[in-house]
């Protein structure tokens, strides 16, 4: 049984910073053979993608969270990160972590991540 668990998220006025984390779990889960990546979703909204990170540390954003977000991972601790700056209003929304690994994949259960204005 694989799990993610996100944590990190909550409430923070525009212009602040959160650190998203993502442990992964799982007796035959094999952590650094997955992309690794954060999804967002905002009421009304489809879930979109924020920022991925492949199984070699190559990362690829989303235009609008380019320069002001970063992803990493830890490979050693099985923990994807995703240090968030400079937040806007329009960055609210539950954020969930993902792997993927084309065959399968895997979802957490996402954090709240709140931008007040």
């Amino acid at each position: 049984q694989v799990q993610l668990v996100e944590s990190g998220g909550g409430l923070v006025q525009a212009g602040g910073s959160l650190r998203l984390s993502c442990a992964a779990s799982g007796s035959s889960f094999m952590f650094r053979l997955y992309a690794m990546g954060w999804f967002r979703q905002a009421p009304g909204h489809q879930r979109e993608l924020v920022a991925k990170i492949t199984a070699g540390g190559s990362a690829d954003y989303a235009d609008s969270v380019k320069g002001r977000f970063t992803i990493s991972r830890d490979n050693a601790k099985n923990t994807v990160y995703l240090q968030m700056n400079i937040l806007k209003p329009e960055d609210t929304a539950v954020y969930y972590c993902n792997a993927d690994r084309g065959i399968r994949d895997y979802w957490g259960q996402g954090t709240q991540v709140t931008v007040s204005s």
